[in-house]
């Protein structure tokens, strides 16, 4: 039985009451403030104020917590919009948003669909707003929207991350590699990729983001309109 459907240990006089809300709480405060990394059950235990054990009444080990914390994070997911391709965008929208303030969703999103309550409301407002598109499409189609969120919000925490590990934001990193790049685009052998470098607009995150979904969205309002 999946963690979702499984009832609870009943509660019992102890020094500390739980529950797997207050400890997927626990762990994704840990999370937040220090990556994945900081999440382990004994970590856990200790800020809820018990021992390890404790938590196996409730959970089975750490894939269930972590899918658990992935679930819980779902819940600020909330596509929203009259159509497609408003619901379409408020899911990118509100999955890169969540990704920024939990930097570790990152890390978990792709690969199998995420089956807890809040995920399967989020997927299930996008597919009603996707009702007048072929079902045949329907999956590829939102596969493909979240593809393109994955990659940006992964791109965009790595630069973070990249940002605190050396102390050097982008335009203090660009800087530095000024002076290599315009010796190497002086040989002439690199035409195309130094006229997009000098002469094409230089967007921040959110513009980049915006005009990348832009373009996909366009092309999918031209593929299921044929």
């Amino acid at each position: 039985m999946l963690v979702w459907e499984r009832p609870e240990p009943p509660n019992r006089p102890a020094p500390a009451q739980l529950s797997r809300d207050r400890i997927v709480r626990a762990a994704i405060q840990l999370a937040d403030a220090d990556g994945l990394e900081a999440v382990s059950l004994r970590k856990v235990a200790a800020a809820l104020g018990v021992g390890p054990m404790r938590l196996y009444g409730y959970i089975d080990g750490k894939e269930e917590l972590l899918d658990l914390m992935v679930d819980a994070v779902h819940a600020e997911i909330r596509p929203v919009g009259d159509d497609w391709r408003e619901a379409l965008r408020s899911l990118a929208e509100t999955t890169r948003q969540a990704a920024h303030e939990h930097e570790w969703l990152a890390d978990l999103l792709g690969g199998r669909p995420q089956l807890g309550p809040n995920a399967l409301a989020s997927g299930e407002a996008v597919m009603a707003a996707l009702g007048d598109v072929d079902v045949d499409a329907i999956m590829p189609v939102v596969s493909t929207v979240n593809a393109y969120v994955i990659g940006a919000v992964r791109r965009e925490i790595a630069e973070r991350r990249a940002e605190r590990a050396t102390g050097m934001d982008e335009k203090r990193w660009q800087a530095s590699l000024g002076p290599y790049l315009e010796r190497t685009f002086a040989t002439g052998r690199f035409p195309a990729l130094a006229t997009v470098v000098r002469d094409a607009a230089h967007l921040d995150a959110d513009h980049t983001f915006r005009i990348g979904l832009d373009f996909l969205l366009d092309g999918i309002e031209a593929r299921i309109s044929r």
